[in-house]
């Protein structure tokens, strides 16, 4: 008997539905849907890997480098050389992919600019879908925005355009095939290459991706997977596609020459993903009260077991022959206030020039104003090279100093709990209004960020740690803090009812017993509900 063909549904919302019809076209679902029954087992499977892991870490597990892949670790072997238009990647820049955003970052001067699908989108339906369309304009050249009477188009000379796709994590709410949501991975994965792969070859690109929040080999392995059916779907040679992973979790430190080797043929390179790296080692180590996280300021990238993790990183891919590429400082530019401005300016400077000097070839900023600045750091020690995969650090890097530790004169303050508080309350309210970048306090704060914020506040309520002053944070004083952040922001000015769903999540991540595994998780089933 023939089996039955998948039924695909979608859910939307008014403002989208027109433009959702210009995107799902037939021949596109029908792409979508081969990649969802084929793929979605694996990555089910893999999500409940991570939970087991996750629980062995709370009994008292280790993780160390895997005895069984230790032959890929010690024997030569290369990633695919890179292609021309990812070769030099000294400046990279980050942003959401509304029309502007995308405008001005491919226009800023950067090398590459990475269209972020995850962190710094709030995914909205209508994000969604015009953040696909947008990007098809963008590849077309044909992008432009009017807004105020100002006209914004695209230059002759752009950045080299990568996508980050949505986390295994994350679903599609919007989009169900056989009354199953879809992976936000694949779909925008899926979107984004089957409308785009062709064109950007025949422009002599390609389609480029940035891989997040993987925490294993095998989570590069189902990527792989997806690359290969993918080209060989629409018929384009594989190694078409390039792949740089965000190393974005403990776990993953762990794997570093593994999971370059599952995506050998599609590698360019890895990236130091500081901010969701933090958050990851925040939330295995959740469980132990013997590891003081102090205040996100004491979180540097200078503290030994981070300075560990981007020395292995660096070793790793020179050795492999895949780029290195240092991580996002949080500081943005301000335009009003020049004194905040040129402490912006001088921390992103040391921060380029730490990079720089640790072997990376390329770095990350936020805003097209830090663009010449990052730019003036690697353009010194690059000179005329596209990048220094020469330099080998000698680093001996062994597991125990991947591991946290409490460090020494970092402490919590008070300043510090209300900051956690301030970045979670204004980002969870601005998220659900459809925003996932969001400045505060001269910080580009986006979901990783917040995710510090909050999983500290759990952290330190768990188990009752002790602030500078000696005030203990419990519940009560939990409570207190974040109902006097909650007024300050109210008098402030006009509050949006998010504000209020914002304090309540916030309350709910924090007391609860159980460390959610990630908060747009629990946000994202409320986020456009009637």
């Amino acid at each position: 008997m023939p089996k039955s063909a998948p039924t695909v549904t979608f859910k939307e919302t008014s403002k989208a539905e027109h433009s959702a019809g210009e995107l799902f076209t037939s021949e596109a679902v029908k792409f979508i849907t081969e990649l969802h029954q084929i793929f979605e087992p694996r990555r089910q499977q893999l999500l409940a890997e991570r939970q087991v892991r996750a629980e062995q870490l709370r009994r008292g597990a280790t993780i160390d480098f895997p005895e069984e892949t230790e032959v890929t670790r010690l024997r030569p072997w290369k990633v695919a050389p890179p292609p021309p238009d990812l070769n030099d990647r000294r400046v990279e820049i980050t942003g959401p992919v509304d029309a502007k955003m995308l405008i001005n970052a491919l226009n800023s001067g950067a090398k590459v600019f990475m269209a972020d699908l995850e962190d710094a989108t709030s995914p909205t339906w209508d994000n969604i879908v015009s953040g696909q369309l947008n990007l098809q304009k963008a590849v077309r050249r044909t992008l432009d925005f009017h807004a105020e009477g100002k006209s914004y188009t695209l230059k002759a000379e752009l950045a080299t355009l990568v996508v980050r796709p949505r986390g295994w994590h994350l679903k599609e709410k919007h989009v169900a095939i056989d009354g199953l949501p879809v992976s936000g991975s694949l779909l925008d994965f899926g979107l984004y290459f089957f409308h785009n792969a062709k064109e950007l070859i025949a422009r002599g690109s390609g389609p480029y991706f940035y891989l997040p929040k993987l925490e294993s080999r095998h989570e590069a392995r189902l990527w792989n997977d997806v690359f290969n059916l993918s080209q060989d779907y629409l018929g384009i040679p594989r190694g078409s596609i390039r792949a740089t992973v965000l190393l974005e979790t403990i776990t993953a430190a762990f794997e570093m020459d593994e999971i370059l080797y599952e995506l050998r043929e599609h590698a360019s390179g890895l990236n130091a993903g500081r901010w969701d790296y933090l958050f990851s080692m925040i939330k295995k180590f959740s469980h132990r009260s013997d590891i003081l996280f102090p205040d996100r300021s004491g979180l540097t990238m200078t503290v030994p077991y981070m300075r560990a993790y981007t020395n292995l990183l660096v070793e790793v891919c020179h050795k492999r022959g895949a780029h290195a590429i240092g991580g996002m400082s949080a500081f943005i530019p301000s335009r009003r206030d020049p004194k905040v401005n040129a402490i912006a300016m001088e921390k992103v400077r040391e921060d380029k020039q730490r990079e720089a000097s640790q072997g990376f070839d390329g770095t990350w900023v936020a805003h097209p104003d830090l663009v010449p600045v990052a730019r003036a750091v690697f353009d010194k020690v690059l000179g005329d090279h596209p990048h220094q995969k020469h330099k080998r650090p000698p680093t001996d890097v062994n597991s125990a100093m991947l591991w946290p530790r409490t460090i020494e004169g970092a402490g919590i303050t008070r300043e510090g709990l209300r900051n956690n508080l301030h970045v979670a309350l204004v980002y969870i309210s601005s998220w659900l209004q459809g925003l996932g970048a969001v400045a505060i306090h001269n910080l580009m704060e986006d979901a990783a960020t917040a995710e510090i914020a909050r999983a500290e506040l759990w952290h330190w309520v768990r188990h009752r740690c002790v602030m500078k002053d000696g005030t203990m944070i419990t519940p009560e004083l939990f409570e207190e803090e974040m109902e006097a952040e909650f007024k300050k922001l109210q008098t402030a000015g006009p509050t949006p009812p998010a504000l209020s769903q914002a304090r309540r999540i916030v309350r709910e991540l924090v007391l609860d017993l159980e460390f959610a595994e990630f908060l747009t998780l629990p946000t994202y089933e409320i986020l456009e509900a009637p």
